[in-house]
């Protein structure tokens, strides 16, 4: 087995160590070789070999992923925000029909003569002076507190 590895690190550093020819032949095509052809245009390539910082890819590799998380949080944020602005339109809106509801039943209140309520079974039950009295001011808060103006 030691042998084995002996061998194969001995093959792959005298590929890395190896030299690479070009040259081109009479019809113009470029040829690229391990070992010299003889050709006239023949040159020897040099090339140059850096290992790879692995604590510097590290810190990319990190970085892209601390980007990533960031872009992510803000896309969460911005959905959230909209979110927030919606569930607040969605009160208002609520808010204002219930206004116009209350304010429609102190008109009511106001211009009838006999005001009534219905019990559970459907049945009209008619308000006398104080229950009328008590119902507008129940409207007058409920409308204090739903509508704005």
């Amino acid at each position: 087995m030691i042998g084995f590895a002996a061998i194969a690190i001995t093959i792959s550093s005298s590929v890395l160590a190896d030299d690479i020819y070009k040259w081109t032949d009479e019809e113009g095509n470029v040829h690229y070789e391990d070992r010299p052809s003889g050709d006239p245009s023949e040159e020897r390539l040099q090339f140059s070999y850096n290992r790879t910082n692995s604590s510097a890819v590290q810190n990319r590799v990190q970085s892209q992923r601390d980007v990533a998380a960031a872009r992510r949080e803000a896309r969460e944020e911005a959905e959230d925000a909209k979110t927030t602005a919606a569930d607040a339109r969605a009160a208002a809106e609520a808010k204002a029909a219930k206004c116009v509801q209350y304010r429609a039943s102190m008109k009511s209140m106001l211009e009838s003569r006999r005001v009534y309520r219905e019990d559970e079974a459907g049945e009209r039950v008619y308000l006398d002076e104080a229950a009328r009295t008590e119902a507008r001011s129940k409207a007058e808060e409920l409308i204090k507190e739903n509508c704005s103006d």
